[in-house]
């Protein structure tokens, strides 16, 4: 028996806590970007009793104002043109956001190749910063954006929504407690056929769009989470005329010889499943394996043989969400900033960091170049 890495630590917030009751000083949030996650995201921060939905930017006032209408913002900032001494001087929505006072945190949610700007936006205005996944397009953005937190004493975290999650969290504590006995082996897959609009950003080779940034820390996270990072990873990838990929396969070594085999696709849709195999039994976690709400396990007897006559004990495991699931993560942010911390080790920057590299390290194999790369 191979020994494992410790488990991802748990958040802050003890797991049958209920997520929505105030631990400190109530925050205003700034929300920067109008898009599809973020109306998914603010209805879960708006759940905290110590938060504020202070304000919204956007590039239009008209679409700023909608949003903060619709889901209860106090304030909404799109690019305008303002009078000065020197004359006409324009200032977008973030910056106008970023220069309201009662603005402590900015959730960033626009496309990743936007994430690094925005972010370092918000941190030199002395903002706490939640970014969306993924955080940045390559490694060296983010090692700007730490250096400038650790500088400035700022709260930063990437918004991987899914290590947060209390069901989550059973089942790596499950895993570690030996549910299926010695992992060994983890598949997990993720995919869906995305819009055919080459205007998508997820098509869009300056927005950072494919799969592998789209969904690849969601397939990373669970072979992550089980045998630590990968000491070897070996990629394929279908790419478009447009330069992302559409189809990416990973096998990935880790420490002790397990393996994991991880699966995205923006054309076809994946089981979205997440199987961790081990020499008692498996444990399967049921679609979609970013937010699940089920997962088996299957165990098998003592020397069961392939012949089906040896039928294996299953039991079935349900996990409730707050909300739509992102509550927990802004738990975990809202409380280190109102301790004082700069970053949770739920999702540290080292974490995001090594990850960001491995990226990189992929998209090199399979030949994704990003604008942003060369900056």
């Amino acid at each position: 028996m191979t020994s494992l890495p410790a488990p991802i630590p748990a958040p802050l917030l003890p797991l049958d806590a209920d997520p929505r009751t105030a631990t400190g000083r109530t925050l205003g949030w700034g929300i920067v970007s109008t898009g599809r996650i973020a109306e998914k995201v603010t209805p879960d921060i708006a759940l905290l009793e110590d938060a504020r939905l202070v304000a919204v930017s956007s590039r239009s006032q008209e679409a700023a104002e909608d949003f903060a209408r619709r889901l209860g913002v106090e304030r909404a900032y799109g690019d305008e043109t303002t009078t000065a001494a020197a004359g006409r001087v324009p200032a977008t929505g973030l910056e106008r956001m970023l220069a309201d006072p009662e603005v402590d945190v900015v959730y960033v949610a626009t496309p990743h190749g936007q994430h690094a700007e925005h972010a370092r936006a918000a941190l030199e205005a002395g903002k706490h910063v939640v970014c969306e996944k993924a955080v940045t397009i390559n490694a060296a953005e983010l090692r700007g954006l730490l250096d400038l937190a650790r500088a400035k004493g700022l709260f930063f975290m990437e918004g991987l929504w899914t290590r947060f999650q209390p069901g989550v969290q059973r089942i790596m504590a499950l895993v570690a407690d030996g549910v299926v006995g010695t992992p060994e082996w983890i598949q997990s897959s993720l995919g869906f056929v995305a819009p055919a609009d080459p205007d998508h950003r997820i098509w869009r080779v300056d927005a950072g769009g494919g799969a592998l940034l789209d969904l690849g820390v969601y397939v990373l996270h669970w072979p992550w989470a089980v045998f630590g990072f990968p000491t070897q990873v070996d990629a394929t990838a279908r790419r478009t005329a447009s330069g992302v990929d559409e189809l990416t396969g990973l096998t990935g070594v880790f420490e002790g010889g397990h393996m994991a085999q991880m699966q995205m696709s923006l054309v076809s849709d994946c089981p979205s499943t997440a199987v961790i195999s081990g020499s008692g039994g498996t444990l399967v976690v049921e679609k979609p394996l970013h937010a699940p709400r089920t997962a088996r396990i299957v165990r098998t007897p003592a020397g069961a043989r392939l012949t089906g006559q040896d039928a294996p004990a299953e039991e079935v495991l349900t996990f409730e969400l707050e909300g739509k699931g992102y509550v927990y993560e802004m738990r975990e942010a809202t409380t280190r900033i109102q301790l004082g911390d700069t970053e949770s080790p739920v999702m540290s920057w080292a974490d995001s960091l090594r990850q960001m590299e491995l990226f990189d390290s992929i998209r090199e194999s399979i030949g994704v170049v990003y604008p942003n790369d060369e900056a």
